[in-house]
């Protein structure tokens, strides 16, 4: 059976690198949740820049396939090997959440989009996006708040 999509790469990545990046995601929310609104907002502009490891492993693979590509053309056939090979640990990594870049990247502490989010959340809700929706709970709250505030 295929692992489920948000939990795939942490499943795969040591548990001492997973704690390591769930700490530093504690403190990072831990420094922020009094901050004011515009350091908060700071932040998350900051967490939107930031790559996932989905990202920076594509990112990757394309320029060692595009590199194997043309070393193939210009320098020997047998770079064109390569791409292959690149090809075959993307499907590894999009079947399994693994592949030999992926330890390496988690050791750098590249997060997968589920551990950001987890910050962006906690700030949104530190500085106060989702008040309206859990401000009223015996009133009913239109779908279009409830998207508003997530979008914040």
């Amino acid at each position: 059976m295929l692992p489920d999509t948000n939990r795939r790469v942490t499943q795969h990545t040591s548990e001492q690198i997973n704690r390591r990046i769930r700490e530093q995601t504690r403190k990072n929310i831990v420094r922020y949740a009094n901050a004011s609104p515009a350091e908060i907002q700071r932040r998350l502009d900051e967490l939107d820049q930031e790559w996932d490891i989905e990202r920076t492993l594509e990112a990757n693979a394309a320029t060692l396939a595009l590199g194997g590509l043309v070393l193939g053309a210009t320098v020997n056939r047998k770079w064109f090997i390569f791409p292959g090979v690149i090809a075959a640990f993307l499907l590894q990594h999009s079947l399994q959440g693994w592949c030999p870049p992926v330890p390496v990247f988690r050791r750098m502490g590249i997060r997968t989009s589920a551990e950001i989010n987890e910050e962006r959340y906690a700030l949104k809700a530190a500085r106060g996006d989702f008040d309206r929706v859990a401000q009223h709970p015996e009133t009913t709250v239109s779908g279009q708040e409830v998207f508003a505030a997530a979008r914040q």
